[in-house]
């Protein structure tokens, strides 16, 4: 397979006339009918329609415009409206919806430059922690086709990782555009709640705390891509402003290392000393690390949370779920009964702790500028079950690997996984570094000292 040049380089060199948005796109339709068959990370390729769109771009260009991402192949999410193409959500619900409009994201990728080539997989309604759905099937990991790639953007995250595409944009309400990117190698991007609009589109499970992501194989990748898409639209009364760049070195921030982030949750060795490494090779680099927890409101878990998820599920589609269960993955379908069957207290208490645990994370932030731990406990587990049976030596329910991602969510604040170093079996582990709310470039500068760092020491493996 080969593997495509970076966002930033294939950019470059389209907008200076070394190529053109047909000809990269051509290449990007070659690589998927080449690479996706053994990953189903796409689930759609639109061919004729990519090809008209990068014939428009040139055009674009040859009159004179500027167009940031000039000729990038991008694939996205199967949750994310693009305008006439087929847009699923995983679910035999909308197996033959077709959007009525762009979602305000693709609007700017394409006013961009972008080219969208298709669709990539996902888990029914993104709600699960592995990609597989009733419709498509599951998406594999690009190193070994018997693991996962994690969920629920599994196939924007292979895609890139797997060398199809330079760019994919998946959504992220609880991890899913975080923990798929540290189980395959690449660099997730979760924005500040609003920092890029969202919708139109489908109705979102979990309200409040979704947001639109960059998936990418490096930091200036997900940073040019995250440039093309931020600021506020009217569209969406829930879009903001995030802070300007800041002048001040990435290694004179204060760093807080949180090995658990806090939490009472095991960690498997190979993910620890992975992540120790990297934390180390930055306080070599002169970045003053300290150790802190967020110190999470009495009863957090990432259970605790869950029953929001349900609850919006049961509300959205439980009448189709009485009507006939069997249209649903059984994994949703379970959730979607515990919906029906929460009391209104319940699902309140649920609303209360999530903003606890907002106000418990920005004062986390008192004299830190960032905080970093694993992005997952483990690295990728086989492709048949929803998540490894032992995490750290104990036994651990299914949702286990997630435990790190969603608070982060509920915060509000932005979030990376960034790569940084290799488990066993040589797997992709994930480095997660956490800003307060609308410091979204802040993470992405730091995040490119990180990856510079680390890799000039050659950071890290384990056998």
């Amino acid at each position: 397979m080969t593997t495509p040049p970076r966002a930033v380089t294939l950019a470059g060199a389209v907008r200076g006339g070394r190529s053109s948005a047909r000809a990269e796109t051509e290449a990007a339709l070659a690589r998927i009918a080449v690479g996706n068959p053994a990953l189903n990370a796409f689930i759609a390729v639109h061919s004729d329609e990519a090809l008209a769109d990068a014939d428009a771009v040139d055009r674009r260009i040859a009159a004179g415009e500027h167009l940031p991402l000039a000729g990038v192949p991008v694939a996205i999410k199967d949750t994310i409206w693009v305008a006439g193409r087929r847009v699923t959500q995983g679910s035999r619900l909308f197996a033959d919806f077709h959007a009525p409009a762009d979602a305000i994201a693709v609007e700017r990728l394409r006013h961009a430059g972008a080219v969208v080539v298709g669709m990539a997989n996902t888990s029914e309604f993104a709600c699960k922690g592995v990609t597989t759905n009733p419709l498509f099937g599951p998406t594999r990991h690009p190193m070994d086709p018997a693991l996962t790639p994690g969920g629920s953007s599994g196939g924007p995250a292979a895609a890139v990782a797997g060398g199809l595409v330079p760019l994919a944009l998946g959504t992220d309400a609880g991890g899913s555009s975080r923990r798929p990117p540290a189980h395959v190698g690449a660099v997730g991007f979760k924005p500040s709640f609003g920092a890029i609009p969202y919708g139109p589109g489908f109705a979102e499970p979990f309200t409040g705390i979704a947001v639109m992501a960059p998936i990418a194989a490096d930091v200036a990748d997900a940073a040019l891509m995250f440039e093309a898409l931020a600021g506020p639209d009217p569209r969406d009364p829930d879009s903001a402003m995030v802070a300007p760049p800041e002048d001040r070195p990435a290694a004179s921030l204060t760093v807080a290392h949180s090995p658990r982030f806090g939490l009472d949750a095991p960690v498997d060795d190979d993910v620890r000393e992975a992540v120790d490494s990297a934390v180390e090779a930055l306080a070599r680099a002169g970045v003053r690390i300290v150790r802190r927890d967020p110190v999470w409101p009495a009863g957090v878990t990432e259970t605790a949370l869950m029953p929001l998820q349900h609850a919006g599920l049961a509300v959205l589609y439980g009448d189709a779920f009485r009507h006939d269960p069997t249209l649903f993955d059984p994994d949703i379908a379970a959730q979607i009964e515990r919906g029906l069957s929460l009391s209104g207290a319940e699902v309140a208490a649920a609303q209360l702790l999530g903003t606890e645990v907002a106000r418990a994370l920005a004062a986390t932030f008192d004299g830190i500028d960032l905080i970093v731990g694993p992005t997952t406990p483990c690295v990728a587990w086989p492709l048949d079950r929803l998540g490894p049976e032992t995490i750290g030596g104990r036994p651990v329910p299914p949702r286990a690997h997630a435990v790190f991602t969603p608070l982060i969510n509920h915060a509000k604040a932005p979030a990376l996984s960034l790569p940084c170093g290799t488990g066993r079996d040589r797997l992709p582990v994930g480095l997660q570094i956490v800003a307060p709310r609308g410091m979204d470039r802040r993470v992405l500068r730091f995040a490119a000292f990180a990856e510079e760092t680390l890799a000039a020491g050659g950071q890290g493996s384990h056998p």
